[in-house]
C-alpha cells in the first residue's frame, strides 16, 4: 500500500501514524532510537506491507500489471490502490478526504524532528502540494510516477501507468473492495494488541 492507505490504517493514533509514515524511510537500527509508540507504527507499516504482498487478491492484481510494469508491478498497484481509495473514501475513511489529509499533515509536521533529514525536506513539499489528496486524480497519479521514475533503475517500467489505470480501473476497484476490508481488519487487530 502507498501513503494514503498506510496513514488511514493507523487507528487514528498519532504515534502509530507517524511510525507508519516512516516505515519505508527508516532502517531497522534507526527504529530502536524512536519513541516506543512510534516504533509500533513502523511495525504496523511492515505488517501492512507483508499482509498486502501475501494476499491472493493483491497477487492477482500484481500479475495483471506485470506484463507492462515488470518488477515494478507491485509498486504500480500500491499507488493505483491509493487512487481507488481516494475515489471511494466515503466507503473506507472517516469524514472527508480533505479533512483527513489536513489533519494528517498537522500530525506529521508536529513530529518532523524525528524524521530523517531528507524527509524533513520533502514533507513541506508533500503538504504544500497536498500529495495525499492528489492521489485521487489522474494528474496526481501521473505526478507520483514521474517522481518515482527519477529514483528507479528501470524507469521505463513506470511508463503508461495511466493507461494501466484506464484499462484495469474496474478490476482494480473490485479487487480493492475484496482486499481492503481484510487489511483493515488485520490492522485493527494490531492496534488492539
Amino acid at each position: 500500500m502507498n501513503f494514503l492507505a498506510h496513514l488511514l490504517l493507523s487507528c487514528e493514533q498519532e504515534e502509530l501514524l507517524v511510525g507508519n509514515f516512516l516505515g519505508d524511510f527508516i532502517k531497522n537500527r534507526e527504529v530502536r532510537q524512536l519513541p516506543v509508540a512510534i516504533q509500533q507504527g513502523v511495525r504496523l507499516h511492515r505488517l501492512i506491507d507483508s499482509f498486502t504482498d501475501a494476499h491472493p487478491v493483491v497477487r492477482q492484481g500484481t500479475a495483471r500489471l506485470r506484463p507492462r510494469h515488470g518488477k515494478y508491478a507491485g509498486v504500480v498497484l500500491d499507488i493505483l490502490y491509493d487512487y481507488i481509495l481516494a475515489n471511494n473514501w466515503s466507503s473506507y475513511g472517516p469524514g472527508t478526504l480533505p479533512d483527513f489529509t489536513q489533519q494528517t499533515y498537522r500530525v506529521l509536521a508536529a513530529y518532523t524532528h524525528l524524521m530523517p533529514s531528507f524527509l524533513q525536506q520533502r514533507l513541506p513539499h508533500m503538504i504544500a502540494d497536498d500529495w495525499l489528496l492528489r492521489y485521487g486524480t489522474r494528474e496526481g497519479v501521473a505526478f507520483t510516477f514521474s517522481r518515482l521514475q527519477l529514483r528507479v533503475s528501470q524507469p521505463q517500467f513506470l511508463e503508461n501507468t495511466l493507461l494501466s489505470l484506464t484499462e484495469h480501473e474496474t478490476a482494480l476497484a473490485e479487487d480493492f473492495s475484496r482486499f481492503f476490508p481484510d487489511l483493515t481488519a488485520e490492522a485493527a487487530q494490531f492496534c488492539t494488541c
